[in-house]
């Protein structure tokens, strides 16, 4: 089993949208896998039309096994689980923090299922807290969307910085250039730029488009419904490219 986390500290890149995608590619090419969602928003949930279970909450997500295996739903695709968010989750810190070993608690959770699943993908809120640390230590890898403009780059700046200073592996930071608009001199200056910092950049780039923004409308994974000569392809070539990052066979 290969944890992928889809992780930023910065809101508005395109995480939910990547780990929506990104799950369904990872379905799509065989492998049994389980899209966790971890932002109490719940837009994981919501793109594929599933409700959230009113058991699994406060520190049940982290401590009872059987209300965590009870609150995964299976989606309407084939290889494809979910455990939806509810809003509880947003206590998630308050919860760890007065628990033993808080920073390994995500990972003991994920372990009562990973017998069942090839890969678990987490969607996560864009904060840096002890839920965010356990991900840090849980992950095999973290794919991080950065759009490449001014803020963006600073925040994936400050996320290496982090990894630095606390002693988390930043070989398993994976960026990746979301909402790109390449007409945009600024967005081609910065790829080229970043791509030069961070040797572990994705090839893969996602470009900015009508097509994701409407997977609000359709809620489903964008390569349901999109031309594959536009979006329909630029997430399983994404995920081939994590796959071979991750070690994921």
């Amino acid at each position: 089993m290969k944890i992928i986390a889809c992780y930023s500290n910065k809101g508005g890149v395109g995480k939910t949208a990547t780990s929506v995608n990104l799950a369904y590619a990872s379905a799509m090419s065989g492998k049994r896998t389980l899209l966790c969602d971890l932002d109490p928003q719940g837009a994981s949930g919501f793109y594929f039309r599933i409700k959230p279970s009113r058991k699994l909450k406060d520190r049940a997500f982290f401590k009872d096994v059987e209300r965590f295996v009870d609150a995964i739903r299976a989606s309407d695709y084939d290889n494809l689980d979910l455990v939806p968010a509810n809003l509880t989750f947003k206590d998630f810190d308050i919860f760890l923090s007065r628990m033993k070993n808080s920073r390994s608690r995500l990972k003991k959770a994920l372990k009562a299922v990973g017998g069942d699943y090839d890969v678990i993908i987490l969607d996560c809120p864009p904060n840096i807290s002890l839920l965010s640390e356990n991900v840090f230590k849980t992950a095999d890898r973290v794919v991080v969307p950065v759009i490449p403009t001014t803020l963006s780059l600073r925040t994936l700046d400050q996320l290496y910085a982090f990894f630095d200073e606390n002693g988390y592996q930043k070989k398993k930071l994976l960026p990746f250039f979301s909402m790109v608009q390449l007409s945009k001199k600024l967005h081609k200056e910065s790829m080229l730029t970043l791509r030069k910092k961070y040797k572990n950049l994705l090839k893969s780039y996602v470009p900015f488009s009508t097509e994701i923004e409407r997977m609000g409308v359709h809620r489903a994974p964008v390569t349901t419904y999109a031309n594959k000569n536009s979006m329909g392809n630029v997430y399983a070539k994404m995920w081939k490219d994590i796959e071979a990052k991750a070690g994921i066979l």
